[in-house]
């Protein structure tokens, strides 16, 4: 494939970049194209800094987390400054724009289902365990219908339609899903099951439209945002408290920022089907920014804000935290890169359960492989084939080297064939179905025979057979299937689906959840020893949070809103508080 002329380096261009030693030797270590981040700048009565401009707060990353500090700052009457080293909205963006919501939404209580607060909390528990506080948890689900208000306030509609049955994402034309394990049997407790993920309504993939809503919000709030605008150290006071940051830009109009934002979104645009260019691409856009941008120093009165996500797309850092993902498909965007965390760690912030990386493993749609049979190298069932896909994803990866086989029969196949062809599903739903189904499917007469081609041991997979069609004969299955969904496995033939982690036709993807430590009563970044560093806050997936131990649909958007929002009224209080201070 012959790429764009703006995408290939002239001689004179490639003479002049590796004539510049510094940025070749950045370049050289950060086989990620990952935002170079130096020690912290101190500002003293030694070294003055001469601030190119200011602000009262300055939120750096410009996804669902800064836009929502940025916001609230903005509204609480503070000015606010947004950096973002592209072009803003990340990951947030490019979600399925769900906010997992509930206790009693209006759009809950339009399709007829009774939730409360209680009921959040109680599922909401077994999935966040103790990544944070159950006081943190219980403002989370307190406020969730107060959060989903407060979207609406900024332009982003949701509605009551319900899929008629469980899937991964709905289809146009319903906005409201089970987005987690809520009807799953082991995560059943008093309360009944209710659909929590709001999907925004509008068509196709719906994160780009809950990102221009809260983009356009932040503007009008009078939020000034700087795209194309990279932190790469943070500046700090004799105390060691943050106050400003130093952020690197292009001319306005400069060539080195045209070619900078074409390489930036080509590497978006390939990622899926050419990963290799796509990272090429991203160290070249890199390259002009070590070479193009120049710095400029940003006060920020009443702090900074690091919302600049994960750090999937951080190579290094995957292997250092998480080796077992590195073979998962990275979903998020080039600013992934864990800035944010290593810009706080610089200034000697704390850090935690970067090991917690969130693996998707769908296989509902089609409804009917649901029906069938997960067994893993050995053919050893492993894993409720109902469950969530993160749940299914983690299961894989955590214990079973991320690798699965789907075992199936021939009425299943035919019935996931005709939902994959007729049944309305996204193509990211359906392509990967027909895929594995004629060019990747083992086939085989007898269950023996199929052993023997997946690699399985054919009385371990006889066994698993065996036990699983007593248990659908039963109606009680010992891992918690729901009855209408346990089938006999008859055949023959048999069918074995691969559906492992590295497969590229049917790709796994995986996201990053740990971040800084914050306190969660403000987001202000903590240390070690559990102080706060005075003028840093976190907010999204840059911090640990309400999504930070097990992913459901929606909960890590809606952690944005909430940790964001908190961080940008805390900074704004903090500061109002300082000025009064100083008044006195």
């Amino acid at each position: 494939m012959r790429l764009p002329s703006f995408l290939r380096s002239s001689s004179n261009e490639r003479t002049r970049l590796t004539a510049n030693t510094a940025a070749d030797i950045a370049l050289a270590s950060n086989a990620s194209g990952a935002t170079p981040i130096g020690a912290p700048l101190r500002a003293d009565g030694s070294s003055p800094i001469e601030w190119n401009d200011e602000c009262d707060l300055l939120v750096v990353g410009f996804g669902a987390a800064g836009a929502a500090a940025a916001i609230e700052a903005a509204h609480a009457g503070a000015s606010v400054i947004v950096a973002d080293r592209f072009g803003g909205g990340g990951a947030s963006a490019k979600s399925g724009g769900v906010v997992y919501a509930g206790g009693g939404t209006r759009f809950q209580k339009a399709a007829g289902y009774d939730d409360s607060p209680d009921a959040m909390l109680e599922y909401l528990t077994k999935e966040v365990g103790d990544a944070v506080d159950r006081a943190t948890l219980r403002s989370f689900c307190d406020h969730s219908v107060e959060m989903i208000e407060w979207l609406d306030a900024q332009g982003i509609q949701f509605d009551s339609s319900v899929p008629p049955h469980k899937t991964s994402y709905p289809a146009d034309g319903f906005y409201l899903y089970f987005s987690g394990n809520e009807a799953v049997k082991e995560y059943a407790g008093a309360h009944p099951p209710a659909p929590r993920g709001h999907r925004v309504k509008g068509a196709g993939l719906s994160g780009a439209l809950l990102f221009h809503a809260l983009k356009k919000s932040a503007q009008a709030a009078g939020a000034r945002i700087m795209t194309q605008s990279a932190v790469r150290r943070l500046v700090i006071d004799q105390s060691g408290a943050v106050r400003g940051a130093e952020l690197w830009q292009f001319e306005p109009n400069s060539r080195e920022q045209r070619r900078h934002r074409q390489l930036s979104r080509w590497a978006e645009r390939t990622f899926y089907a050419a990963p290799g260019l796509s990272d090429r691409l991203r160290r070249r856009a890199l390259q002009v920014e070590l070479t193009g941008a120049r710095p400029r120093f940003i006060r920020a009165r009443g702090g900074v804000v690091l919302s600049t996500g994960g750090f999937i797309f951080n190579r290094e850092m995957v292997a250092e935290h998480a080796p077992q993902y590195l073979r998962n498909f990275r979903l998020g965007t080039s600013g992934c890169d864990g800035s944010g965390v290593r810009l706080g760690e610089t200034v000697g912030a704390a850090s935690s359960r970067l090991e917690r990386i969130s693996a998707w493993r769908f296989i509902n749609p089609p409804l009917a492989w649901a029906r069938g049979m997960i067994v893993d190298t050995t053919g050893r069932r492993f894993c409720n084939e109902e469950v969530y896909g993160a749940r299914l994803g983690f299961e894989m990866c955590e214990h079973h080297g991320g690798r699965a086989w789907l075992i199936i029969d021939s009425t299943i196949r035919r019935e996931a064939l005709i939902e994959a062809l007729f049944g309305g599903l996204w193509g990211f739903q359906s392509v990967p179905v027909l895929v594995l189904t004629f060019a990747g499917a083992k086939r085989a007469p007898s269950l023996e025979r199929l052993a023997d081609r997946i690699g399985a041991e054919p009385s371990v997979l006889s066994a698993s057979l065996n036990n699983y069609n007593r248990a659908s004969a039963d109606g009680i299955d010992p891992l918690g299937k729901s009855r209408d969904l346990l089938v006999p496995l008859a055949g023959p033939p048999f069918y074995a689906l691969d559906i492992s982690v590295d497969k590229r036709v049917f790709p796994c993807p995986a996201i990053t959840l740990g971040g800084l430590l914050v306190d969660e009563a403000t987001g202000a970044v903590k240390k070690s020893d559990g102080s706060t560093i005075a003028g840093l806050y976190a907010a999204g997936r840059a911090a640990v949070g309400v999504a930070s131990n097990h992913y459901v649909s929606g909960l890590a958007l809606a952690d944005c809103i909430f940790s964001g929002r908190r961080a940008g009224s805390a900074a704004t209080a903090n500061l109002r508080d300082r000025k009064a201070t100083a008044t006195a």
